[in-house]
């Protein structure tokens, strides 16, 4: 398979296994316009980035956590425990962990405010906030490489690359894929119903942000 045929996989199965909901869809939209927002203050302020990426990162999860289907999913015919066990990305497991690390890093800062050496002694609290959007940018960055060092050892080089490019490019993509779903969702439309007639084929690639 090509590496724009693996692409357009990993990013229709995120889509029809894991955004069903229209509540889910649009925490994800905003959580887009949110990342972008931090690409851009990476370039100017770096610990102010990793603060605003993790709000992003947390409005994007509330909608996996809460909204979306955790049970039989009737639209593609598998259990939720499948989805979870071919899940190329972080799946519910691997988030928690992530999210439970990302929740420890004020606590480690508070009880060692230099952590152990790697940062200035604080002067105020807005250096400790600092010192906190550095560390989560860290982790943020850390999580997504060892995510690919792991897909490089137990699936293959091409996988992880993949992945890390669909990761870096998500919030362009659920733009374009999303942008109508608060409609639906002020419709009443709790599901994306347009997911079981999907068809993210070669020859409708260029189409597919489309479809909903």
């Amino acid at each position: 398979m090509s590496l724009s045929g693996m692409l357009r996989t990993q990013r229709f199965d995120d889509y029809r296994f894991y955004h069903q909901s229209t509540v889910n869809q649009t925490l994800h939209l905003f959580s887009a316009a949110i990342f972008l927002f931090c690409y851009a203050l990476l370039f100017v302020d770096p610990a102010l980035a990793g603060i605003v990426g993790w709000l992003a990162m947390l409005t994007r999860q509330t909608g996996h956590f809460f909204f979306e289907p955790n049970g039989y999913d009737a639209v593609n015919d598998v259990s939720n425990e499948y989805k979870e066990a071919i899940k190329v990305g972080y799946n519910q497991t691997r988030k928690i962990i992530l999210l439970l690390v990302w929740g420890s890093a004020p606590i480690a800062l508070y009880f060692h405010p230099t952590l152990f050496g790697v940062f200035d002694p604080p002067a105020g609290r807005l250096d400790f906030i600092r010192h906190v959007g550095t560390l989560w940018l860290a982790i943020g960055i850390g999580g997504g490489l060892a995510r690919m060092l792991q897909l490089f050892v137990t699936r293959d080089l091409t996988t992880g690359l993949v992945w890390s490019f669909k990761v870096l490019t998500d919030p362009f993509h659920n733009i374009a894929l999303y942008w109508r779903s608060p409609l639906k969702l002020m419709r009443g439309e709790l599901l994306d119903t347009a997911i079981a007639d999907a068809d993210w084929g070669e020859e409708d690639a260029e189409e597919a942000a489309h479809l909903t």
